[in-house]
């Protein structure tokens, strides 16, 4: 699912053609999902983990134990390489918010040919980053760890922790990832590339995206004049995507 392959052989007219069918099908697939996480808000809300850490009134079993789990998970991952303090700012769960967002996931690729090599933006159709609100976007910490945008230190921390937060809640709840695969939307933990050892929830769509061949990125991206590319949505995928429930089925009635 949402799995990237590369090189298929395309004109620079089939990249814009898939291009436009791209964006129309992720614009349906994000929709669905942001529907189903506003659904599930109740689900998501950080005090069915952390309880009265986060202010909630009543305590939940098991919040002391994710309060340290926390802690730990930002030692090992605030300071590269996003440059926090070691130290957990207990103050920073006070101002946690409770709003899940999704981000379209990103990632650095340089192209290259033999005249000419440039670092794009990549962005996947299919698959998404599951937080919560914290003041950043993805694409605006990238920017700040590269030195593209002024630097925020309590902005990048509330990112981190709200990431921290946001897995821990997950891995709490198996049936919101069992929910959501029902829905054809797969959960994953990992961490993301270029940000250190930070684990963040992944949502993917179940079709493949692609880049094209190097040679097609780079012009493509010298006509649009941005360094930024969308991964290409394989038209076969949506023909032939697995429906976990029909093969359930088929292979109880084989």
């Amino acid at each position: 699912m949402g799995e990237s392959r590369t090189g298929r052989a395309l004109t620079i007219g089939d990249v814009a053609a898939l291009r436009e069918k791209t964006e129309a099908v992720s614009q349906i697939l994000g929709s669905c999902l942001r529907t189903y996480i506003d659904t599930l808000k109740p689900l998501l809300a950080p005090r069915r983990l952390l309880g009265r850490h986060v202010g909630s009134r009543e305590d939940v079993n098991g919040s002391d134990l994710a309060l340290t789990r926390l802690k730990d998970l930002y030692r090992e991952g605030s300071h590269t390489p996003f440059g926090l303090p070691l130290e957990f700012p207990d103050t920073t769960l006070a101002q946690l918010d409770s709003q899940p967002v999704i981000y379209r996931w990103e990632y650095t690729y340089t192209a290259k040919s033999e005249r000419d090599s440039r670092a794009l933006t990549i962005t996947s159709p299919v698959q998404w980053v599951l937080s919560y609100e914290s003041g950043l976007t993805l694409s605006q910490v990238y920017s700040m760890l590269e030195s593209r945008m002024e630097r925020r230190t309590e902005a990048l921390r509330q990112f981190v922790i709200s990431a921290l937060v946001m897995q821990l809640l997950i891995k709490s709840q198996p049936s919101l990832v069992q929910l959501l695969a029902a829905l054809r939307y797969q959960v994953d933990v990992k961490p993301l590339p270029g940000l250190g050892a930070v684990p963040f929830v992944t949502i993917t769509a179940p079709l493949t995206s692609f880049r094209p061949a190097d040679e097609l990125l780079l012009m493509a991206t010298r006509f649009s004049g941005v360094p930024a590319f969308v991964e290409l949505i394989s038209p076969e995928s949506i023909e032939n995507f697995d429906d976990p429930l029909r093969t359930q089925l088929q292979q109880t009635l084989a």
